[in-house]
């Protein structure tokens, strides 16, 4: 870390020689101040831990990648870029300037957030705390402020600069950010560790049994929304004559216009349903099998509304191959087919996946995990009746309901008893709260606020995961056993899949 601070002030150095403005100059010139404060504070660590003269010890080589990168950085050493020594002209020394705050911005944000965050959790009254001090240097108010003097420079530096030299920048800011995350990730353990989850232990017998919901879970649209789109782009016009199909179909005016009511029905009534389930008492603590008996009124409701949808006959008429290409094209969450690409593949983990979901057409998310090479995911979800390749309108209905997510849930679990199973639930409505609660591990993406009041309502608690990551690392630093708990109405909440894909894989 010493090393790589003092590169850090010799990299400031460089850019305050390229910088062409005298209050971009002064900037710089706090910030290699800021560095040897860094750096005092760093030689007062390795004396407090005993650790001596670092000066002569050998790096790994992720200090060494990300350090001489910096340097080359700093250098000039970017494709198309002349050396500092060479640069002719102000605007080609602001360049080598901007592109070195670029790679440089990504640790003092990154240092500055997790200062940030490790302070929610330091006890100010545990003097004995071994990285007490590192914690209040990083979130003290002068790091914060330098953080922000830095992207405040990087983003004069890049005023004058072209599209192409902003996405030089971007390329450096995310490099930089890489070999950072490498820097931490390469560091020795010395104790067990609560991330990533399919390193932990257990695994070596268990079995990982990861449940995901597909539709604002895995998409980014519903795929009742893309199924409408389908069949009215494909209805015939209201002046066209009909086809002469053995199946009949709505003009698509008709279809609009029908499922504009539907839609606005489904809204008006989930609302009534909801406003009707936390009619009751709010809960003191949270019951599970009080909160299933709740949820019996949304599961009758979900089945009233897909039996308008198969009366109004919106569904009928719609073409295998039009349904399999809109899927080809769906487009899912950030960081969402990465997850489970980088997840079945992963050695010396026994993993099985399942996709469980309310859409009407199977086909639609078979097509759409396909298209990412995730065939070998397994889908339960309902399934529309064709004829001939051609929808009848009909729905083969094997989910309706959180009652049948949750039934399907343990079923499948049945099926695999041969070993233990450790279970994970990702999902982000109501429809999911049941399997959320009956998974090992429930985690919430996304901000669906009836998920949030029907929650609440019957007790169940929603941490961020992080935060739950830190208590279980402290319980794990304690010695207590390595357990997650089912039904224990505690259930985790991530903004994004990257968060999940840092969870369960590391890096």
């Amino acid at each position: 870390m010493m090393n790589f601070n003092h590169n850090k002030f010799v990299r400031y150095e460089l850019a305050e020689v390229c910088a062409d403005d005298d209050d971009e100059k002064a900037v710089i010139l706090q910030l290699r101040k800021d560095v040897l404060e860094e750096l005092k504070m760093h030689d007062s660590f390795a004396e407090e831990w005993g650790s001596g003269d670092t000066t002569e010890s050998t790096p790994n080589p992720a200090t060494v990648r990300y350090t001489d990168f910096l340097l080359a950085t700093a250098s000039g050493k970017v494709e198309g870029l002349k050396a500092p020594g060479k640069l002719a002209t102000p605007f080609e020394k602001t360049k080598v300037a901007a592109y070195t705050l670029g790679a440089m911005t990504p640790c003092m944000r990154l240092y500055a957030f997790l200062g940030k965050e490790f302070q929610t959790f330091l006890d100010p009254n545990e003097e004995s705390h071994p990285y007490k001090k590192w914690i209040e240097t990083y979130s003290s108010e002068s790091f914060q402020a330098s953080a922000v003097h830095t992207e405040d420079l990087l983003d004069k530096l890049s005023v004058s600069l072209t599209g192409e030299e902003l996405d030089i920048i971007e390329k450096l800011y995310h490099q930089a950010m890489k070999l950072e995350i490498e820097f931490f990730n390469a560091q020795p353990l010395a104790q067990p560790t609560a991330v990533p989850l399919i390193k932990e232990p257990a695994f070596a017998e268990d079995r990982l049994m990861l449940f995901s919901d597909f539709d604002l879970t895995c998409t980014v649209l519903d795929s009742s929304a893309i199924l409408a789109e389908i069949a009215i782009v494909t209805a015939p016009k209201s002046d066209q004559p009909l086809s002469e199909s053995h199946i009949t179909r709505m003009s698509s005016s008709d279809l609009r216009k029908t499922w504009e009511i539907l839609s606005k029905q489904y809204t008006e009534e989930h609302e009534q349903c909801m406003e009707s389930i936390m009619a009751s008492v709010k809960a003191e603590q949270f019951s599970y099998e009080v909160l299933v008996e709740a949820l019996q009124q949304l599961a009758e409701f979900e089945k009233r509304a897909n039996d308008r949808v198969i009366e109004s006959e919106v569904l009928k008429g719609l073409n295998l191959e039009d349904i399999k290409r809109a899927g080809e094209r769906l487009i899912l969450q950030d960081g969402c087919t990465a997850f489970f690409q980088k997840l079945i593949k992963s050695e010396n983990v026994d993993v099985n996946v399942h996709v469980l979901s309310y859409c009407w057409c199977g086909d639609l998310i078979r097509s759409a995990l396909l298209s990412g090479d995730l065939s070998v995911l397994n889908i339960h979800a309902n399934e529309l009746a064709f004829d001939d390749s051609i929808s009848t309108g009909e729905i083969v209905k094997n989910m309706e309901s959180p009652i049948d997510k949750v039934q399907a849930f343990r079923d499948i679990l049945r099926n695999h008893e041969d070993k233990k199973n450790v279970t994970v639930y990702i999902g982000d409505s109501v429809g999911d709260l049941l399997c959320l609660l009956e998974a090992d591990i429930g985690i919430v993406i996304g901000n669906s606020s009836s998920l949030r009041r029907i929650g609440d309502h019957f007790g169940v608690s929603f941490v961020p995961l992080f935060s739950g990551l830190v208590k279980k690392q402290k319980e794990y630093d304690e010695g207590s056993p390595s357990k997650w708990n089912s039904r224990s109405g505690t259930l985790y909440s991530v903004s994004s899949w990257a968060e999940i894909y840092a969870f369960v894989l590391g890096w």
